[in-house]
């Protein structure tokens, strides 16, 4: 009978440490299809970027980099890092703020599944920046939130 219980009780905490890595996931990060192949996609957000003053950087392929220093094949992920310099002044100027910067630039993974689709992968600035608190949730979660829904606004 005890068995039974500890069998039960770790049976029941796995299936809530799934469930929770779950919605953690999907509060944290938006993953949305894209209409367009890879190529297009990130030419679409880096020009939708760009309209909005964000500055982007050289979209960076994981896949290939991966492959070079030894690693496996894998499908393309290429990464879009975003950075806007008012918002990143803004967090960046308090010294109390100054660790947020693990999280910048702001990052958009476009990559392809084995469905063939590709897909558009950011953090959800908000529900992250709401974590955080203070300083970097105001900033998260208003001005970078509405940039990133701006850039992205082409995904359904």
């Amino acid at each position: 009978m005890r068995n039974s219980i500890r069998l039960g009780a770790v049976l029941l905490l796995a299936l809530s440490t799934v469930g929770c890595s779950s919605m953690i996931r999907t509060a944290m990060v938006n993953e949305r299809a894209s209409p367009y192949s890879m190529e297009e996609t990130i030419k679409v957000i880096s020009e939708r970027a760009k309209q909005h003053g964000w500055n982007t950087s050289e979209p960076r392929k994981l896949d290939l980099s991966i492959r070079k220093h030894g690693g496996p094949t894998v499908l393309p992920v290429t990464l879009v890092e975003l950075c806007e310099p008012h918002h990143a002044g803004k967090l960046l100027a308090n010294d109390d703020d100054r660790w947020v910067s693990v999280f910048m630039p702001c990052t958009i993974s476009v990559y392809e599944k084995s469905d063939g689709k590709v897909y558009v992968a950011n953090m959800k600035a908000e529900n992250v920046g709401s974590l955080l608190g203070g300083n970097v949730a105001e900033v998260m979660g208003n001005s970078v939130a509405a940039g990133q829904d701006a850039i992205l606004g082409f995904l359904h």
